[in-house]
């Protein structure tokens, strides 16, 4: 006799702007079934890398301003990306809550920690010496990492431990993130994972 399937929850959402076009599903508990379409080929291997490594389904689709730069696109996408993030850890009864990954990437070495607690912040300690990176400006990988913590309402740490390479780099965060959510999103056995009772 087989188990009865267990419906994963499916968070939607659109974000639309004179800037920005964006629509994507998430679910948390996936088997990494990830379309991403930005128009932007490095920023789509760097969300693919996120989501297929932290487990997710994700179908994500944005269109952006990009003859302007690569501002809006990124930044829209981490605000709408976070807030399907945070309504999907808010609707769980039982997580770890935290989640960490030292990850290594040839030359590179990252280190992530992550806190799903309801306190937004972020901080990266990055030193890149290339403006960008397969026309993904650098400044914005840092600006994406803030965005999706403030929207996402998490406690984020990223630290560049070693690497020369900046593809390693930024494509080294992006996968420890991932395997951090997949820690702090992970059932812990426990109904509260705050002494508060409440996060």
């Amino acid at each position: 006799m087989t188990e009865p399937s267990v419906k994963k929850p499916i968070i939607h959402r659109h974000r639309k702007t004179k800037e920005t076009d964006i629509e994507l599903r998430l679910c948390l508990h996936g088997s990494q079934k990830v379309e991403v379409k930005t128009g932007h080929g490095f920023f789509d291997h760097m969300l693919h890398q996120l989501a297929f490594h932290a487990g997710w389904d994700l179908s994500l689709k944005a269109d952006g301003d990009l003859w302007i730069d690569d501002h809006h696109l990124v930044e829209d996408t981490a605000l709408t990306l976070g807030g399907a993030i945070q309504e999907g850890w808010r609707g769980l009864a039982d997580m770890n809550r935290y989640g960490q990954r030292l990850l290594p990437m040839d030359e590179t070495l990252v280190l992530c920690a992550l806190d799903l607690c309801g306190r937004p912040l972020c901080r990266t300690n990055y030193q890149f010496t290339r403006e960008s990176v397969g026309n993904l400006s650098t400044e914005m990988v840092p600006h994406f990492f803030n965005s999706l913590a403030m929207a996402g309402a998490f406690t984020l740490h990223i630290r560049q431990m070693d690497g020369e390479n900046h593809h390693h780099i930024i494509e080294a965060s992006f996968k420890s993130l991932a395997y951090a959510f997949r820690e702090a999103l992970a059932p812990s056995g426990r109904h509260a994972a705050s002494t508060k009772g409440v996060l």
